[in-house]
């Protein structure tokens, strides 16, 4: 698979397109389009001109482009932009304008990106389908009576209806790799640390973490080396302490083990279970060899998981009172009624389910029960990782296990969609990278994703392995959805 990033880039440096024809398709499209998918809850088509005018300023001057310069790209609506409106699609923070970049996009506007605009997501990034959205929920390209994922189905849905090259995620159980799966795109969550941040607005902090969604292993290779740098305004932020990725994608899998834990395909349906087998075998064909062991700590996963996310969250999100910024009720006679009806107004059906879960489990005479016990069972999932790394390089498991779900598939059955993560927490709650390719489609056409895992910081060994898979079945498992830019 080519690379979407460098096809594009080596177009303007040899002046076949200019930036501004570029973005101009793509404004174009998204006028068109959108109103089909629903991606773009904030399109900034002046702000994306105004870069595209100069980037082909510096290419008319002979200046070498940075490798992102003038890609048209999109930013979830929890990524903090200076000046531009962002809501984490929640009618409590509508009319927000953050005073400050987040670094990811301080690091990208250095870099002249072209944002086309900001894009849907489940309000605060608390959902599976991107329906919790105050917007209405990112439809899937593929099929627009199925979701294009949560909580970053706007980026996934714009990045597989050809309405941006690439977008910025963030996943805290699952978030940028299960859209990337339901739409048939590659989804990086980095190690906890890796990338900044800093203007993330805070759903869980511990879980918390900014990546790519892109058409091609090598684009998300690209993204994940320009934005994980050290970043001194987040204590947690390491960066990237190796060399870039990119430059590690050629190497050879041969002699590699590649880890199957056999708890990740309980309960995964036959035909997902069938596409991931495919997939192991074409590893094994690349000479990689096939490692099987048990993880029994994973069936503690959602459990922990969603204990601790709540828990996280209703104290992140206690800041959100009707005092200091966003929405604030009307009508009040005082304080704390004005507190009280500003946040049952102002947030949506899901998000005060989990606070409300989240204050339970922290309250006296629960916290040692729930949080406590979830907090030592973290460590229990983060030694089994530990233990299953000194047997195999990266494990391979589903992604999601079943293709995108019905449209009001949440509404019908919470419980069941909270199962749907039981893939991608485990992730989370060790703090490890993972990425999801695509590895084939269900009966009704619909992609079906796989994930790499890899130990702290090796983002560039599950990347190898992915682009090593990506170029062996080539077309094969990817399929661009009709609609917006071809290129």
């Amino acid at each position: 698979m080519e690379s979407q990033i460098k096809k594009l880039h080596g177009l303007m440096q040899s002046r076949q397109i200019s930036c501004q024809e570029l973005t101009q398709n793509y404004l174009d499209a998204m006028e068109r389009d959108n109103i089909k998918i629903n991606a773009y809850v904030n399109p900034t088509a002046e702000l994306a001109m105004e870069t595209a005018k100069a980037v082909d300023k510096k290419i008319a001057s002979g200046e070498e482009l940075s490798p992102l310069a003038g890609i048209p790209m999109t930013l979830k609506d929890n990524i903090s932009t200076k000046g531009i409106e962002t809501t984490c699609c929640s009618n409590i923070l509508k009319g927000y304008y953050p005073i400050y970049d987040a670094t990811v996009w301080d690091i990208l506007q250095r870099q002249n990106a072209v944002l086309l605009g900001k894009t849907n997501m489940d309000e605060f990034a608390m959902g599976s389908s991107c329906e919790t959205s105050c917007f209405g929920g990112a439809l899937n390209p593929h099929d627009l009576s199925r979701v294009a994922g949560g909580s970053s189905g706007g980026v996934a849905s714009a990045v597989g209806g050809n309405l941006a090259v690439y977008g910025l995620g963030s996943d805290t159980g699952g978030s940028i790799r299960q859209p990337a799966s339901f739409c048939g795109l590659v989804g990086l969550k980095p190690t906890y640390g890796a990338v900044s941040r800093y203007g993330l607005i805070a759903y869980a902090s511990s879980f918390d973490q900014i990546g790519p969604i892109t058409a091609t292993v090598e684009d998300a290779a690209l993204i994940y080396d320009a934005i994980s740098r050290y970043d001194e305004k987040d204590s947690t932020c390491r960066g990237n302490t190796g060399k870039p990725v990119s430059e590690s994608l050629n190497n050879s899998i041969k002699g590699m083990k590649i880890g199957i834990a056999k708890e990740y395909f309980d309960g995964i349906r036959d035909d997902v279970n069938g596409a991931v087998q495919n997939a192991l075998k074409v590893c094994e064909s690349l000479g990689a060899e096939i490692v099987y062991f048990d993880m029994p700590a994973l069936k503690y996963s959602l459990p922990v998981y969603y204990i601790l996310a709540c828990a996280e969250a209703s104290s992140n999100l206690g800041r959100y009172d009707g005092i200091r910024y966003g929405y604030r009720t009307p009508h009040y006679g005082d304080r704390n009624e004005m507190i009280c009806k500003t946040r049952s107004e102002g947030f949506g059906r899901e998000v005060k389910r989990r606070i409300l879960l989240g204050t339970y489990v922290l309250s006296a005479g629960y916290y040692d029960a729930y949080y406590k016990k979830a907090q030592n069972l973290r460590g229990t999932l983060v030694k089994a990782f530990q233990d299953a790394f000194g047997k195999c390089d990266a494990i391979l498991a589903p992604t999601v296990p079943m293709t995108a779900f019905p449209l009001n598939f949440t509404a019908q059955d919470a419980v069941e969609t909270y199962q749907t993560d039981i893939c991608t927490v485990p992730v989370n709650i060790a703090g490890l990278p993972a990425v999801s390719i695509p590895c084939g489609f269900d009966a009704a056409g619909l992609p079906i994703g796989m994930q790499l895992i890899g130990s702290s910081f090796s983002e560039a060994v599950i990347l190898n392995i992915a682009h090593q898979y990506e170029s062996a079945v080539g077309n094969t498992v990817f399929r661009s959805a009709d609609m917006g830019v071809k290129l």
